[in-house]
């Protein structure tokens, strides 16, 4: 049993994709970062960064006691280590998969989370801040158009963690200013991975964790 604890961003809909594609058990934790949930003392032994997602899993093949991770990549690496699913057992698979995991992490998320930020939530609207961020991502969005345009995922033939960290980013995409019909192999993509019985199902938490208001 996975103990995940979540809110509905999209770094939290990472680890919702791959537990219901994996049919990995699991217990919900919701942890309103909107009210400072994220800073109790609970949480922060398990993700000391006061971030979410964090899991504790009850069950870690080694047998010892529970074992806690935070960090999105870190989490559905182990997941998928833990599980042997949605990751290559060969090398150069493997690699493929990392690459675009890391691509993810350091580039992709962190520049449209800025884009969010001063597009969004920043109280003084900075027009160059905002377009920076906003060219930036459509850069990165470029990368991702190119690699699929011969490829159904972006490691290859077969789904994996790169997919499930990547395509959260890209549902906020109007957030970012981005039009999906300027990339249409993205575009694709990100059509495949939304019509997924478990993309489904991860998506539909926000209506019992966090629904929009009415």
């Amino acid at each position: 049993m996975i103990d995940l604890y979540y809110w509905t961003t999209p770094n939290g809909h990472k680890i919702t994709l791959f537990l219901e594609e994996s049919g990995l058990p699991y217990t919900l934790h919701p942890i309103n970062i909107g009210k400072g949930e994220q800073f109790a003392a609970d949480f922060l032994r398990i993700a000391p960064n006061n971030r979410i997602p964090a899991i504790v899993d009850n069950q870690p093949l080694d047998g010892q006691p529970p074992l806690s991770l935070f960090e999105s990549g870190a989490i559905l690496l182990y997941l998928a280590e833990k599980t042997g699913q949605f990751i290559p057992q060969d090398l150069r698979g493997r690699q493929q998969v990392l690459q675009w995991l890391f691509w993810q992490m350091g580039g992709l998320g962190p520049m449209a989370g800025q884009n969010h930020h001063f597009n969004r939530f920043a109280p003084d609207k900075i027009p160059y801040a905002i377009q920076r961020y906003v060219d930036e991502t459509a850069r990165l969005y470029g990368v991702l158009d190119k690699r699929l345009a011969d490829r159904p995922f972006v490691a290859g033939d077969a789904y994996s963690i790169a997919d499930m960290a990547i395509y959260p980013w890209i549902v906020p995409h109007t957030w970012q200013q981005q039009n999906l019909d300027d990339f249409p192999a993205l575009k694709g993509w990100f059509e495949r991975i939304q019509a997924r019985p478990a993309t489904q199902r991860a998506y539909a938490l926000i209506e019992q964790v966090n629904p929009p208001p009415q």
